[in-house]
């Protein structure tokens, strides 16, 4: 056989291959995938055949492996016996008649009740939170459970740190879990990881990407949830990691960047909601369930205060059939009548979303939007600014947290009714692909305490126009319409 009939051969093979591709994308990648996200990695298949059907092999799928799941269901049952307080839910004041569907909702999605009977102060100084964070530790007196997206090891978090060994010197058990591709990411990853085992504590990495050890799920799935519990009576969660607020990165320092985040403190019987999700999963990374570590809510630790807030944890993420961060928001949207206001990072809606806010303008609803004024990545930063134009056409306000901050804060309120505060942004990554934990609060005090956040973030805030949006030049629109295509691919 000659080398011009080996090289005929080669080319109908390689044709033949790339057709096969093509038609097999068509059949495989549009199945259970939104529209948007199919067209998106159909497009990289068909251009970049090879490329694209090997990245798709890599992480076409968002769901975590089956064995996550499972565990995930079968603790769906725990989780509801060890939420306690459903009795305690306030009726001092009238609920919006839209409410009791959406806590159905949410129950239904993720098995949590709403719970009453509860207390909750904001905290949105980022060193101040790492303070009191300190603090409980140093007042535990059975157990920590620590669970952050990055938890490192720096000259801001050292006090955290030697609260934790301080803790284990005087009995109390300490459970760490951090993710671990955000951790091993992170500067001075090794150092954190010697110290956590130089105090003794018991940790684990989430969704830890380890073919070799058998530990493997699609590698952009990552565990984002930022929470502590101490003893089941005093609970920490929202936007912000255990790390300095320049993530000690070269760039971000020389950039002068600090992340500007808002945890809240909660007490009451919410707090055993918090801690199943911990107890989830350090049972996902563990096979440890931590039945003894639950505790029942006494009279003791309910207030009486009819003032007291009604909460609902919503935990999300791959291991759940939906995408119920998504569905919580969606629903809060469209069930607002005079106000609604977002903060959110990285603000890279799907079509859903965009329809419930666009929607909520011409219903005469008033909606603001906090985004920061730069971006410290840059595909999701350009990505958000695609959306820009067609808010600011619909009527939304939208408010640049101004440089050198990041706004990393990640909550909304809803009229004056109702509140959400967490790690989950309003992005598509957020909705499909990270575990995210989010508590939807109903009560006027509690929102009246976001509203003052959401003035301070205007005060140090301008406005962006359309007048002002139109005047971008011509390489932005370019980048921004660019990135916007890549989010889509999941």
């Amino acid at each position: 056989m000659s080398s011009a009939d080996i090289a005929v051969i080669v080319a109908l093979t390689l044709l033949l291959v790339d057709l096969a591709i093509r038609v097999l994308a068509v059949i495989i990648v549009p199945r259970n995938r939104r529209p948007s996200t199919g067209i998106a990695w159909l497009m990289a298949i068909f251009v970049l055949p090879y490329v694209g059907f090997l990245l798709f092999l890599l992480i076409g799928s968002y769901k975590l492996p089956k064995s996550r799941r499972d565990k995930q269901h079968a603790i769906n049952e725990f989780i509801i016996e060890t939420t306690e307080g459903i009795e305690r839910v306030s009726d001092a004041d009238p609920w919006p008649p839209w409410f009791k569907n959406v806590a159905e909702l949410n129950r239904t999605l993720g098995a949590m009740p709403l719970v009453g009977g509860n207390d909750a102060t904001l905290i949105g100084d980022y060193d101040e939170a790492i303070r009191q964070m300190t603090a409980t530790i140093d007042e535990a007196q059975r157990y920590v459970h620590a669970e952050f997206y990055i938890l490192s090891l720096d000259a801001t978090t050292k006090p955290f740190f030697d609260a934790l060994e301080a803790a284990v010197k005087r009995g109390v058990t300490v459970r760490v879990l951090l993710d671990h591709i955000a951790s091993v990411r992170a500067p001075g990853n090794k150092k954190t990881a010697k110290r956590l085992n130089a105090i003794g504590v018991k940790w684990h990495y989430m969704l830890p990407v380890q073919p070799l050890k058998g530990k493997w799920q699609r590698p952009d799935l990552r565990n984002h949830r930022k929470l502590l519990v101490v003893d089941g009576d005093v609970a920490y969660m929202g936007s912000q990691n255990v790390v300095d607020r320049s993530y000690n990165k070269k760039g971000n320092i020389r950039r002068g960047l600090k992340w500007q985040d808002l945890m809240t403190r909660l007490e009451g019987p919410i707090v055993a909601g918090i801690n199943a999700i911990f107890i989830t999963d350090w049972y996902s990374e563990s096979n440890e369930l931590l039945l003894r570590e639950t505790r029942a809510v006494t009279e003791d630790t309910i207030d009486d205060d009819p003032r007291a807030l009604d909460m609902q944890v919503v935990p999300s993420g791959p291991g759940f059939e939906g995408e119920n961060n998504l569905r919580l928001f969606l629903a809060l949207l469209y069930n607002a009548q005079e106000r609604i206001i977002i903060t959110s990072p990285y603000f890279v809606p799907d079509d859903a979303m965009l329809y419930a806010i666009t929607t909520a303008t011409q219903r005469g609803v008033e909606v603001q939007l906090f985004v920061s004024e730069i971006g410290d990545q840059a595909l999701v930063y350009h990505a958000q600014r695609s959306y820009y134009e067609v808010l600011l056409r619909a009527g939304v306000r939208i408010y640049m947290y101004q440089a050198p901050y990041i706004l990393h804060a990640k909550h909304f309120t809803i009229d004056d009714e109702v509140a959400v505060i967490g790690s989950s942004n309003m992005d598509m990554r957020s909705f499909s692909l990270n575990m995210e934990i989010s508590l939807m609060v109903r009560g006027r005090e509690f929102v009246d305490a976001m509203r003052g956040v959401e003035d301070g973030y205007r005060a140090v805030s301008r406005e962006l126009t359309l007048d002002e949006w139109h005047k971008q030049p011509l390489r932005s629109t370019v980048l921004d319409n660019l990135a916007r295509l890549t989010s889509a691919v999941q």
